[in-house]
């Protein structure tokens, strides 16, 4: 794992010295990428510059250093990611008369595309790449981004210039970088959390879509449009077509197998290697595929918190000691958590607003210890269904959208006018009496949802609605225009039925904006290369061609993954209510947070992009208790945090803790009675 930046510009011609300096600058700002070696390469006469940072995995010698130029002297490469099938394309080189200088995956895939050419090779690529490719005869430029948007890159083009980076803040090191903010994407973000592609939070930046390719030859002309190699909506389509027949064993099989293999392939490194464990079913079937290969205990990694409903240390305990992995457990108090709260922005160079973000940077931080690459479970979900909103949203909708629009409004209105926290001191009233009722978490902020979910007018809008942290987020950005909708995929193929429809906008939208960007950028704080086996591109073409009663069972999501858990753990250890992993936001945000939130959300710096009164507002309802939208609050404070970091007068220090985020720490831990030994 590594991290890649360069640039292209023809008018403005620098000599070598100044597109090496620049290009050296750029990549020094990913050296937590790559804290192992850099490299660059210019052409002053090209006006093309490219730069990396290096985190050896795979061949730790010098032949692996990049750029990395092929053979035939064509083709220079500045690659981030692992490929894992490069052991089996090289005999097939070898055979066409490639000769290889080292060992390393960036050599067989630059040699690849030499003798294949780009869009071949990377058909047949089974890894998690983003790179930049120099066609030193055509003299253009090619950015290419892995198929589920494992691996970010972004892009800048504005006054003939064309530059890229696996982080913004590569771009921001770059030539002439105009920071301007897109409000729309910042409308989205406060509604989703998260900004979706192809937008990003500055005007002049697009993240290249997943499974992408953008060719460049001229930067002075408009950015061309990119072309997809695969899409998970293809995935879906041709799953559609060609959907599975055999019995459930069949499919449990087949899908084992897969996964097997998947697992396999992304064993191999030349540095240590262990896992993140949650105990959820996931990661939990990661690691039991890993453990039933390897020839010693796996690695494992997990943290445990102080607030039991958080917690899910026990179910990893058990599950690591059931599987005889070598386990590490790290005991974090709240103080722990809360002092990673202030790096956030710097690691985050993109608001980000996932809490999970928090306890992610931990366990890798845990990890990387002793590991250097560490498996993960993400995307288990999103392929097999397992999240409850695809099962109740999809039964929510389909009954309420046949209710008249007049009799959804008036439901609405009765139901939230009632505040969350009245609906939860109703739940523990009734609860002697109601004791199922009782249990219900978060009973209030459910039935908002639903009043929101009523008061949209589509079966997108519906989904919208359960999604959205803001319900209408251009009410709080001054000059505001409505969010755009990442989730097009409710309104494309009717082939799909509702629920399918749903998992193919979280995966082409919720999975790389939120979730992998989450785990690149935790992962690659500390230098550690997380990888992704469930998200094999054979593992998610599978997972279409599989009918819904593979996926959901019974009520529950995820039963093919549990039939395949159920072969290797007890079966106690694997049905239990899913918890994710998340902090207690809504009381570090009422107490130990409250004072250096109130001062991000009310200062003068937050007016230039947010509504003051709208945010003072909600603001004064989050801590009345009539708003339970921690969510919502946290993006606003997570923005708050980021523009300080990132656009502030003086945006280029150097990286590292900014002091305006560094004196709440100590503050924050007091009020909350809590410290930092321990």
């Amino acid at each position: 794992m590594c991290g890649i930046a360069g640039f292209l510009e023809l008018e403005r011609r620098s000599g070598t010295q100044e597109l090496e300096a620049i290009a050296g600058a750029m990549a020094a700002r990913l050296a937590h990428r790559g804290p192992d070696d850099r490299g660059v390469f210019v052409d002053a006469e090209a006006g093309i510059a490219l730069g990396f940072a290096r985190l050896s995995i795979i061949d730790l010698s010098p032949a692996g250093a990049q750029p990395m130029g092929s053979a035939c002297g064509r083709y220079v490469i500045t690659y981030n990611g692992e490929i894992y099938n490069a052991g089996e394309l090289r005999p097939e080189l070898e055979a066409l008369g490639h000769r290889f200088r080292g060992h390393s995956d960036t050599e067989v895939m630059v040699e690849a595309i030499a003798e294949w050419g780009l869009r071949a090779t990377v058909e047949r690529l089974i890894g998690m790449f983003a790179f930049a490719l120099w066609d030193r005869k055509e003299r253009s430029l090619s950015l290419v981004r892995d198929r589920l948007g494992i691996k970010p890159l972004f892009v800048y083009h504005r006054d003939g210039l064309v530059s890229f980076g696996s982080e913004l803040k590569a771009l921001l090191a770059g030539p002439e970088f105009d920071r301007t903010l897109d409000t729309s994407a910042l409308t989205s973000y406060l509604r989703y959390l998260y900004v979706p592609a192809p937008q990003s939070i500055f005007r002049h930046v697009i993240k290249l879509p997943p499974g992408h390719i953008l060719t460049i030859a001229d930067p002075t002309a408009p950015l061309p449009a990119s072309s997809p190699f695969w899409s998970a909506e293809t995935a879906a389509r041709e799953g559609q077509e060609a959907q599975f027949c055999g019995g459930d064993e069949d499919a449990i099989a087949e899908l084992e197998t897969l996964l097997t293999d998947a697992v396999r392939l992304r064993m191999q490194a030349d540095v240590p290697l262990g896992a993140l464990l949650s105990g959820g079913i996931d990661s939990s079937t990661v690691v039991a595929l890993m453990q039933a290969s390897a020839d010693r205990p796996v690695k494992t990694f997990t943290i445990s918190f102080d607030q039991q409903e958080f917690d899910e240390a026990a179910h990893a305990r058990a599950v690591a000691k059931h599987l005889g992995t070598d386990h590490t457990e790290l005991h974090l108090t709240g103080a722990a958590a809360l002092a990673v709260i202030p790096r956030l922005a710097e690691m985050f160079d993109e608001p980000l607003a996932d809490p999970s973000q928090i306890p992610t940077f931990l366990v890798c931080e845990l990890a990387r210890r002793e590991v250097t690459v560490a498996l993960t479970g993400d995307g288990g979900d999103e392929l097999f269904g397992g999240y409850n909103r695809y099962i109740q949203g999809e039964r929510l909708i389909a009954g309420f959208e046949r209710w008249p629009s007049l009799l959804r409004r008036l439901s609405a209105s009765g139901l939230t006018s009632v505040s969350p926290h009245a609906w939860n001191r109703m739940r523990d009233t009734l609860r002697p009496a109601f004791p199922a009722a009782g249990r219900t978490r978060h009973l209030g902020e459910k039935i908002h949802k639903l009043g929101d979910l009523l008061r949209a007018e589509s079966r997108p809008g519906m989904y919208r609605s359960l999604l959205s942290a803001w319900q209408d987020p251009e009410q709080l950005v001054v000059g505001g225009v409505a969010a755009g909708n990442p989730d097009g995929a409710l309104d494309g193929d009717t082939q799909l039925a509702l629920m399918e429809r749903m998992m193919l906008a979280d995966q082409t939208s919720y999975l790389p904006d939120d979730l992998l960007a989450k785990v690149d950028r935790a992962s690659m704080a500390v230098s550690l290369e997380a990888r992704v086996p469930i998200l094999d591109h054979r593992v998610v073409e599978f997972s279409w061609r599989l009918p819904r009663k593979y996926k959901v069972r019974d009520g529950r999501g995820k039963w093919i993954l549990r039939e395949i858990l159920y072969k290797h753990v007890p079966r106690a250890l694997v049905d239990r209510e899913k918890m994710g992993f998340s902090v207690p936001l809504a009381q570090w945000l009422a107490g130990p947070l409250r004072n250096w939130a109130g001062d991000l959300l009310l200062s003068e710096e937050s007016e230039e992009f947010l509504r003051g009164s709208v945010v003072r507002r909600e603001w004064d309802r989050f801590l009345s208790g009539d708003s339970t939208n921690a969510a919502g609050i946290w993006a606003v404070v997570m923005f708050r945090a980021w523009q300080d970091r990132w656009l502030s007068p003086v945006p280029d220090r150097a990286i590292g803790l900014v002091p305006h985020m560094q004196r709440p720490v100590a503050p924050m831990l007091e009020t909350a009675g809590l410290s930092n030994a321990g």
